[in-house]
């Protein structure tokens, strides 16, 4: 029988990079909220893939920035965390901007122990595709990087090349994890992240950094016709009364197009009819309150 190989991968990088969207493509399952906005991701979400004797544990962390609130000190505590002692990092970059300081303070960051390769993402969007050499070579002279990898994650181009440079530093040892398993997060978890990307994608300006999602209650029963359905009861919170007002929008427009979104990704994630309600809630002030961060699993 062959040894069992595995590769723990910490994807870090700055906001808005394509770290989300790459976990996604590597796992082949959307199990991470994708959005425009900056600072989607909030915590720690592991994807896992098993191919026959190898599996990979692939570990998504929020968007390097300046802590300006509690949440925002948790977020950049699990990067760092991530990054501190990990086998292997893939830094994301966005190859279209300049090298930011949170990037320069995330590589001094590493751990000289951890294989980092990075991925510069987005040259689809590059006019001149030479320019990317430009960037390789300024990269380079940050870090002796393992392999810089040129690709585009919405395009699923270089997915590949990624996956056989992770290959290529994989060490013996067992599958952590069962091997049917695509992500550790619960499915409630999952739920309140699909919720919160539709949110976060429907609306503007600051409203939506704002935004946590719970779900209260989940059960499952047949209808008359003997078809499954899931009822699924979510509470969206925000901050401020006039935010709220937003969040549902004019006769409820708003918050029927955000529960309306949710619920077709969720039916197609979960392979079973869903029927949403979803309810708003004013939590003043909630980013800078621990034990509210605690309860909503944020810290």
């Amino acid at each position: 029988m062959s040894n069992t190989k595995n590769a723990f991968v910490t994807i870090a990088g700055r906001p808005n990079a394509g770290k989300s969207s790459l976990l996604n493509a590597l796992v082949g399952e959307k199990i991470a909220a994708v959005s425009a906005k900056p600072q989607t991701t909030r915590t720690k979400i592991t994807g896992v893939v098993t191919r026959g004797d190898m599996q990979y544990v692939f570990m998504d962390t929020p968007g390097m920035h300046r802590a300006k609130n509690k949440l925002s000190e948790h977020m950049m505590k699990a990067v760092s965390d991530s990054v501190a002692d990990v086998d292997i990092v893939l830094l994301v970059a966005d190859c279209t901007k300049p090298i930011s300081q949170s990037e320069r303070e995330l590589i001094s960051g590493v751990s000289r122990k951890s294989k980092v390769i990075l991925v510069l993402n987005k040259i689809d969007l590059l006019p001149d595709k030479s320019s990317v050499m430009q960037k390789i070579k300024e990269y380079s002279e940050l870090y002796n990087f393992e392999e810089i990898i040129p690709v585009s994650v919405i395009e699923n181009d270089g997915i590949d090349i990624i996956i056989s440079a992770v290959d290529a530093l994989a060490v013996e040892g067992p599958h952590y994890f069962p091997d049917d398993m695509l992500t550790d997060q619960p499915e409630k978890v999952i739920m309140a992240e699909i919720i919160r990307e539709k949110a976060l994608n429907n609306l503007n300006e600051e409203i939506p950094h704002g935004i946590a999602v719970t779900i209260e209650s989940l059960s499952e029963r047949d209808s008359k016709n003997g078809e499954a359905i899931l009822d699924i009861s979510a509470v969206i919170y925000c901050e401020k009364e006039s935010h709220k007002r937003i969040i549902i929008g004019k006769n409820g427009s708003m918050l029927k197009k955000i529960g309306g979104e949710a619920r077709t990704e969720l039916e197609k994630f979960f392979q079973i009819k869903v029927n949403l309600q979803c309810w708003i809630k004013v939590k003043e002030g909630w980013r800078n309150r621990e034990g509210v961060i605690r309860n909503f699993g944020l810290s």
